[in-house]
């Protein structure tokens, strides 16, 4: 979902060779061959991999455009999402006027795992979505791995390292222009429905869940283990964990009105 330059799912193509591939993008496909010079649209075409243009991971009208894939995979993924930038003030402040960008790219990945799930994975398998997201700010703020699946019944499921080493020919692209972005450190996250350790047994051994989500830590700042509870108590009237329960809170907020 969302491939840039399409030049992750022609080394998927490439590298891995799945039974079926289906790709897509945000852009439609003129925009794709004006913005980025080296793409792997006409390739992946050529190759006879379907590719969906225009596709908003938002909109469920995309979804059930999938047609003859609707419920067929058994991984959906989404690599490095993130909201366009809003061109010029005006622009920022009428589409954050009651959403910020941080609630804005949660809502973004929630709906995506939401509607993967309704209208992409197979029921018959393992039904496994992947994000992967940079480890640093602002996404490290998103809370992917606590309260992203709040009101699904999808479960995450651990992470591992993303090794762009694994993908020849990949290139992080800034979400706006032809520009690569720095390889960043990524971290895969994984959601299922399903029981990872009865569904897929290979994948299972790769996943971890970071220590920040045991007790005696703060998941939210990624913090801990306290040595003491003065220590606890510090780090929760820090301005930084302030901040972040703000952050949650307009979260919850976007999540009621959705489900309203």
């Amino acid at each position: 979902m969302g491939d840039g330059d399409l030049s992750f799912s022609n080394a998927i193509r490439n590298h891995v060779n799945p039974q079926t591939l289906v790709a897509s993008t945000y852009d439609d496909a003129t925009t794709i061959e004006q913005k980025y010079q080296n793409n792997a649209l006409n390739n992946l075409k050529a190759r006879n991999v379907h590719v969906l243009n225009s596709f908003d991971v938002t909109n469920t009208a995309c979804w059930q455009g999938l047609k003859g894939y609707l419920n067929s995979f058994d991984v959906v993924i989404f690599q490095f999402p993130l909201i366009p930038a809003f061109v010029g003030r005006e622009a920022f402040e009428s589409n954050t006027r009651q959403n910020s960008m941080n609630v804005l790219n949660r809502a973004l990945l929630h709906q995506f795992i939401k509607y993967a799930n309704e209208f992409a994975l197979d029921p018959g398998g393992p039904m496994l979505c992947y994000i992967t997201s940079k480890d640093v700010k602002p996404y490290r703020e998103w809370n992917i791995e606590g309260s992203l699946n709040d009101r699904l019944n999808i479960e995450y499921c651990g992470q591992m390292q993303f090794d762009i080493s694994h993908f020849e020919g990949y290139k992080i692209r800034n979400v706006d222009r032809d520009k690569h972005v720095k390889d960043t450190s990524g971290i895969t996250y994984v959601f299922s429905p399903k029981n990872i350790d009865t569904h897929t047994s290979e994948l299972s051994p790769q996943l971890t869940k970071p220590a920040y989500l045991t007790p005696n830590h703060c998941s939210l700042c990624r913090v801990g283990p306290y040595m003491a509870s003065e220590d606890e108590t510090k780090h929760l009237n820090a301005k930084k964990h302030q901040q972040m329960l703000h952050l949650e809170s307009d979260w919850q907020q976007w999540l009621n009105e959705f489900y309203s």
